[in-house]
């Protein structure tokens, strides 16, 4: 799983991989650590802080004494669920230069922050549901939604987490986990438009892999499937049909050069003299491609160029389809100038 994060800083060749997970807020507490290594993860969906009851009710007391007695009491509940936490973050850092980070979904309140950061335990509230759910596939570990019976098996690992500030924003870093199934790929730019063409580009491409996967098969590329299939059409189809069907089948094949002259053009060469050296390299036999650096033939196997099946399959049934429908849209037309005429 990848998650795409973008910040309004430094260049767009800042853009990197993040072997885990980027959150976009950061510790409540002024007195916890901003940077910790060697890091247990305890991912939780559980309220650390008090709560109203539902039900409207009243307390009556008569002295200072039983105040604070009902304050305690409202008080314990919450206190014992961080007391557990605690017990865990003893039991497994105690006697090692581990520490310990605390990621809940829901919210921890003042109170018991004090109590985490007195402990040494990094504590991050209110986390979004999408990164708990990548954070246990990135640290390992289990979601818990609830502190009865922690054990050691539940936690996660990352070997450093630490905060980053920018401006008045804060992004908790998660980094070096043993083996991480979710990714972050942080996208950093100097402005939104460059922001907003690198996530375009970084999209794409993981949909390219996507695509890739699911199809498992790739088609060569740089204008070679293209240019094969036209001089396939021309050369071996063409004289397998009769009459005015010729003409279809050589508009079909003209038409799949598209692809190689506007690649030709885009590189600042010569459509011409770019089509005929392709093809005549595909009638020797060799399958070829265009190399837009040099304008000559090269072999895109050799050279990595890949184009999904998947997309060339959708190309090859939609052209005719749509061209069909513009046809048809030119027949109405004309018969609707005839029958004004009549």
């Amino acid at each position: 799983m990848v998650e795409i994060m973008h910040m309004r800083h430094k260049f767009d060749i800042d853009t990197h991989l993040v072997e885990g997970l980027v959150l976009d807020h950061g510790a409540r507490h002024p007195d916890m650590k901003k940077r910790v290594e060697n890091c247990y993860i305890l991912t939780c969906n559980v309220s650390l802080e008090y709560e109203k009851s539902e039900v409207n009710a009243g307390f009556f007391y008569s002295n200072a004494e039983q105040r604070e007695k009902m304050v305690l009491a409202e008080r314990r509940q919450v206190d014992e669920k961080i007391q557990k936490i605690i017990n865990l973050k003893k039991k497994v850092c105690d006697g090692t230069d581990n520490n310990f980070v605390v990621i809940n979904q829901k919210g921890i309140d003042p109170m018991s922050l004090d109590l985490l950061a007195r402990e040494g335990i990094v504590a991050l509230r209110r986390a979004k549901r999408r990164n708990m759910e990548r954070l246990v596939l990135a640290c390992g570990g289990e979601a818990v939604n609830s502190v009865d019976d922690l054990t050691p098996s539940v936690l996660g690992w990352a070997g450093l987490v630490y905060e980053h500030v920018l401006g008045e924003e804060k992004y908790t870093f998660v980094e070096n986990a043993r083996n991480p199934h979710s990714c972050t790929i942080l996208i950093k730019g100097p402005n939104d438009h460059t922001i907003a063409q690198i996530k375009d580009a970084v999209r794409d491409g993981l949909r390219a892999v996507k695509n890739t996967f699911e199809d498992r098969a790739v088609v060569l590329g740089a204008g070679a499937f293209e240019v094969a299939a036209s001089q396939h059409l021309k050369h071996t189809v063409k004289k397998t049909v009769q009459g005015r069907a010729q003409l279809g089948v050589e508009a079909f094949a003209d038409a799949l050069l598209v692809v190689p002259k506007t690649l030709a053009e885009n590189s600042g060469l010569d459509t011409q003299d770019v089509l005929v050296g392709l093809q005549v390299e595909h009638d020797k036999g060799n399958i070829v491609g265009l190399n837009h650096h040099t304008g000559e033939p090269m072999d895109p196997y050799l050279e990595g160029i890949f184009d999904n099946y998947s997309v060339k399959r959708q190309i090859i049934n939609s052209g005719p389809v749509i061209a069909s429908q513009l046809l048809l849209v030119d027949e109405v037309i004309r018969a609707g100038r005839n029958m004004r005429k009549g």
